[in-house]
């Protein structure tokens, strides 16, 4: 283990980073940064051809960035000369399947593949998002077949990812990362080598731990979200301002932090991970029904966007079915080119499903295909927005001309708050 440890001091290690999407290509970059040999390794022979040419396809990547670390950083699609590499990091995808239960494939995938060329003195770290006990209770046999033995022969740990994207002030590097070995000498390595890429350490007793970490993390999220989403719904038949309401809440300095509503949850993490844990609950004869009810709540918001619209567009005479609307932002938080799970495509299907002649204007995504239908992003225009019934702004994106929304469109539906940092209260302008 002294070895080992050495080798990384002296960043002697050949680490290979697994997944090279928002998670994995930022870390890798990371290592390459602090001076490590590194290579990336993704299926998408397309990724693997841009990053070849130096060409960046994540926001918070630069292709400058990628130029910069030079021959420290190599990409491949396959898993060819696993036991060359010091440290394998998995960075893959861990999606819900149709029956909204786990779908770790990607994850037993490539432990298999790692199996197959598995040495001594490797060290093998899951950042995947995924419920607790995969590490030990997966991914762990399947190493082990090989006959080499975890905190003996190889070590193990599961390190969360806790990637923000778009997030400028807490990039890969700043936001602390949480390290949970199978053993000590498993979380020991893990931070040895993590410490060169990370400002901020957080080992913590065990992997079923750090798995437990990070779903709590964003099932305090999603359920802070569905509270506020069914209070601005509850608020609207009251006749308050849900806004307005956290503004004035939030100016108590302590047993209170500020979540707003929206239209959905969105992205990687929020709709997905909370899951995981109710999930594993039910396996264990626990229903997590705070999870469940924040996870329907949630994504009820969608269909009460079209809802709403469709009562605004009935107060001036219009049905859903003849009207023309812009939809504002598809990405699921503002500037960033992300859509993964965006409410805003929920928000677009319902709207063409009801007969609505639909468009969307979005900076970061020029193409979208929804259902076998593919959407080209419209130029945000006078003459596009004067020509339609609503313009509903689904993502707050800072690039949006807010003010020619405001002067030319004969109804605003604003679900993100935002027509209120531009203009005063105006007749045409209405929030969730």
């Amino acid at each position: 283990m002294k070895d080992v440890i050495e080798k990384i001091r002296k960043k002697k290690s050949h680490v290979a980073v697994i997944g090279l999407g928002y998670v994995g290509l930022p870390l890798a970059v990371a290592f390459a940064k602090a001076g490590f040999k590194v290579t990336g390794i993704d299926i998408d022979e397309k990724k693997i051809d841009s990053l070849k040419r130096r060409k960046s396809y994540i926001l918070d990547v630069s292709s400058e960035v990628l130029a910069a670390v030079g021959a420290r950083f190599h990409a491949r699609s396959d898993y060819g000369g696993i036991p060359d590499y010091d440290a394998l990091i998995l960075c893959v995808p861990t999606p819900l399947n149709k029956t909204r239960e786990p779908d770790i494939s990607y994850v037993l995938q490539a432990t298999e593949k790692i199996a197959g060329g598995l040495r001594k003195g490797q060290l093998i770290v899951l950042e995947s998002t995924t419920y607790p006990g995969t590490t030990e209770e997966v991914v762990r046999p399947i190493l082990e077949r090989s006959g080499l033995r975890a905190e003996k022969d190889f070590f193990l740990a599961f390190s969360p990812e806790r990637v923000d994207p778009g997030n400028k002030r807490y990039d890969t590097t700043a936001i602390p990362k949480i390290v949970g070995g199978v053993g000590p000498r498993s979380t020991e390595t893990t931070c040895a080598l993590y410490r060169h890429a990370v400002r901020t350490l957080v080992p913590v007793s065990s992997a079923k731990t750090a798995e437990m970490a990070k779903l709590l993390e964003n099932t305090f999220r999603s359920v802070n979200i569905a509270l506020v989403n069914e209070m601005t719904r509850m608020s609207r038949h009251l006749g308050v301002d849900m806004f307005e309401v956290i503004e004035a809440a939030k100016t108590k300095p302590f047993g209170f932090m500020p979540f707003y509503p929206g239209p959905g949850i969105g992205g990687h993490c929020l709709p997905i991970d909370p899951l995981y844990l109710s999930w594993k609950s039910r396996r264990h004869g626990f229903e997590a029904q705070m999870i469940e009810l924040a996870s329907k709540i949630n994504a009820e918001m969608p269909p009460y966007v079209v809802e709403r619209l469709g009562m605004l567009l009935n107060e001036r005479g219009v049905t859903l079915k003849n009207a023309s609307v812009l939809v504002l932002g598809v990405t699921y938080k503002k500037d960033i080119d992300d859509v993964r799970e965006s409410p805003a495509l929920e928000v677009l299907q319902h709207l063409a499903e009801s007969g609505v002649r639909v468009s969307y204007s979005d900076p970061f995504v020029p193409r979208l295909r929804l259902n076998g239908r593919v959407f080209k992003s419209k130029t945000l225009s006078a003459k596009h927005v004067s020509s339609q019934h609503a313009v509903v702004i689904l993502t707050d994106h800072t690039k949006f001309d807010y003010g020619t929304v405001s002067d030319r469109a004969r109804l605003i539906l604003d679900t993100r708050n935002v027509m209120r940092r531009y203009v005063k209260k105006k007749e045409n302008i209405f929030y969730l």
